[in-house]
């Protein structure tokens, strides 16, 4: 377990409650693109003959659907917690469908917050599901120990939808220390139910996935060693099995900003991301084949972005009442400095490492 100084620990109220300057994207751009850095992601970008940035094809519809969560997580990107009120509405949702119905977009990757909390869940997932597409679900696990979600695995199971659970480390205490006491012995229970349904032992549709993003101000470890020794310790200490794990690298953005300043982390971290900045990654962002939508339906290249406000590009629609696939698969991926923590070592998605040698 690191040392307390190495640690961000869980908040107990977002930024925007305690009314802090980073709450605001504005103020947490500023402070980036104050610190000195050898060069802007976009110069990197061009040195790979990448810039500007263009779209594959998409492949991923990511749709946040609001802020509020049962957690504070003192290392999260999106400020989300209790006191947020941020939620998608059903009319939203409903448009969200309608894309789904005009486009062939395989994928819908659905967010929070906690997003089992807005009161449209259910009814997105299974107007996904009934629409043929691979729906998968960000989930905290400890939302599942909550008395009006305690049946949700089982509805998971039955909606065959596949599951992409966040848990700091197979320790109680490395994950505590960032999450909150007893966040981790319930989390271990969470994943013990779904086991119970089929999650987590290789049958298809019930796929189960594990996330991790490292405590304290580092990177994250080669993903596939990582997996192997948690699958060995989780099945060991607790009896959980599960299908793989997503290294996520935290980005210097919203909360985790906030303790990189606070414990005084904020340049060497920043640093290291600048000098592990890996072309082979910046070929495989996940900005590239997604379009985000926000709460309010405003269009984002990823989730990242979504929390700073960055909208994207211009020519393109801004809303999800005006989605037109070909606009959106011609515009230019828009980015900034915290972008080097998608493209630092073996790079980092929402769907993990890369599984590429830096």
């Amino acid at each position: 377990m690191p040392p307390d100084d190495e640690a961000p620990k869980p908040s107990g109220r977002s930024l925007q409650a305690r009314r802090l300057p980073l709450a605001t994207p504005e103020r947490q751009l500023e402070q980036l693109g104050a610190l000195p850095i050898a060069r802007d992601f976009d110069e990197a970008l061009a040195h790979e003959g990448l810039y500007p940035l263009k779209p594959t094809r998409i492949a991923v519809l990511q749709i946040n659907v609001g802020k509020l969560c049962n957690q504070a997580c003192r290392h999260c990107h999106v400020d989300a917690g209790p006191d947020r009120t941020e939620l998608m509405s059903r009319q939203t949702a409903e448009a969200c469908v309608d894309v789904l119905r005009q486009t062939q977009i395989p994928v819908v990757d659905i967010t929070g917050g906690a997003p089992e909390l807005n009161p449209s869940f259910r009814w997105l997932v299974e107007r996904c599901v009934e629409l043929g597409r691979h729906v998968m679900s960000r989930c905290n696990l400890t939302v599942l120990q909550t008395g009006p979600h305690r049946d949700l695995p089982e509805f998971f199971a039955r909606h065959r939808v596949e599951l992409v659970c966040s848990l700091p480390h197979y320790e109680r205490a490395c994950t505590d220390v960032q999450r909150g006491g007893g966040v981790f012995d319930k989390s271990i229970e969470a994943l013990r139910r779904l086991n119970a349904l089929g999650y987590g032992r290789g049958e298809p549709g019930l796929r189960l996935v594990l996330v991790t993003n490292p405590v304290g101000a580092r990177l994250p470890a080669a993903q596939s060693c990582l997996e192997a020794e948690w699958k060995r310790e989780l099945e060991r200490r607790h009896g959980v099995t599960f299908d793989a794990l997503y290294t996520i690298t935290n980005m210097p953005i919203s909360r985790y900003l906030d303790w990189l300043l606070e414990s005084g982390n904020l340049d060497s971290y920043m640093q290291s991301l600048v000098d592990s900045f890996n072309p082979l990654a910046a070929h495989g962002l996940m900005c590239r084949s997604m379009v985000s939508v926000g709460w309010d339906g405003r269009l984002y290249d990823c989730d990242f972005n979504q929390m700073l406000d960055i909208a994207v590009d211009a020519r393109a629609p801004r809303h999800i009442d005006r989605f037109d696939l070909s606009a959106l698969e011609s515009r230019t991926v828009q980015t900034n400095r915290h972008c080097f923590g998608c493209t630092a070592g073996t790079g980092s998605s929402c769907g993990g490492a890369l599984d590429i040698a830096p």
